[in-house]
């Protein structure tokens, strides 16, 4: 693998995909060329890590988000906040290349609100609530909660912060990607 290294501002220390004993097999299947997975450990109930990675590249961002998508069993609910131009497609491509989902396919759905994409393990639902009124009408505008019962689907929410207190059903993340222009992205995954 190339020298691309994520920095997970949790223990403060660069690493690179290799350095990782924790990683699976699984993970080697959804990079990206050279680019590494992003050193994450999985637990033991399919849960994605929380902490915060700093992302150099586009590249690093992309092996981020294939190397979550990885973790993902279904039912999860991935609601991501950031800047226009912050890199929360690039994400979502990467995610959707952990899924199995042909990563060109994902597009921003500004204007479509949702995007499906099957033929991964995983449907991945990609919406996009920045053109939405806040609250519980923009959650009806997207039929969120039709999108919920798909057990076998990751629901990925842009802008969602629009949702205002709109209640979600476990598991939620909440990924915030920090930054814009040529400047690294902080990347914060917490659980909602």
């Amino acid at each position: 693998m190339g020298g691309t290294t994520l920095k997970n501002t949790n223990d403060a220390r660069r690493q690179t995909a290799g350095d990782d004993p924790r990683r699976d097999s699984t993970a080697d299947e959804v990079s990206q060329g050279d680019v590494p997975n992003a050193p994450l450990s999985a637990s033991s109930d399919g849960a994605l890590p929380v902490g915060e990675w700093c992302s150099s590249t586009e590249s690093e961002t992309f092996a981020l988000g294939a190397s979550l998508g990885a973790r993902l069993a279904g039912g999860e609910i991935v609601l991501l906040d950031g800047a226009l131009g912050a890199g929360k497609t690039v994400l979502v491509k990467g995610l959707a290349r952990g899924l199995g989902v042909d990563p060109e396919e994902v597009t921003s759905p500004s204007f479509t609100l949702v995007n499906r994409h099957d033929g991964g393990r995983l449907t991945l639902y990609h919406l996009d609530l920045y053109r939405l009124a806040e609250g519980a009408s923009s959650a009806h505008a997207v039929d969120l909660d039709e999108l919920l019962t798909d057990e076998r689907a990751v629901v990925v929410i842009e802008w969602a912060e629009r949702l205002r207190n709109y209640p979600l059903p476990p598991p939620v993340y909440r990924v915030s990607i920090r930054g814009d222009g040529e400047e690294p992205r902080t990347i914060t995954i917490r659980r909602a």
